[in-house]
């Protein structure tokens, strides 16, 4: 069987602590990752499942609010205001 290479990039941190992880589990990234690749071709879908986060940005009490917002700019009865950048403590 041939080899290839597959170059993903990746937060360094995470990558840090995969290692460490298969590192324990008596493995490198390359063997978590051709696991990975069979587990998909074997059940023809991603191995787990993928969920949208809580983030309340998206719920609908609040895109209800963005609505109103934004009909009232629209309207003229609304006022814009500059964003001001906060620096980190």
């Amino acid at each position: 069987m041939s080899q290839t290479t597959l170059s993903i990039r990746m937060d360094a941190d995470i990558k840090k602590r995969f290692d460490a992880f298969c590192a324990d589990a008596g493995m490198n990234a390359s063997v978590a990752v051709n696991m990975f690749a069979r587990a998909v071709l074997r059940e023809r879908r991603i191995p787990f499942e993928i969920v949208a986060s809580d983030d309340p940005f998206y719920s609908l009490k609040n895109q209800s609010r963005l609505k109103g917002s934004v009909a009232q700019l629209e309207s003229g009865r609304g006022m814009v205001h500059d964003l001001i950048e906060v620096p980190d403590e």
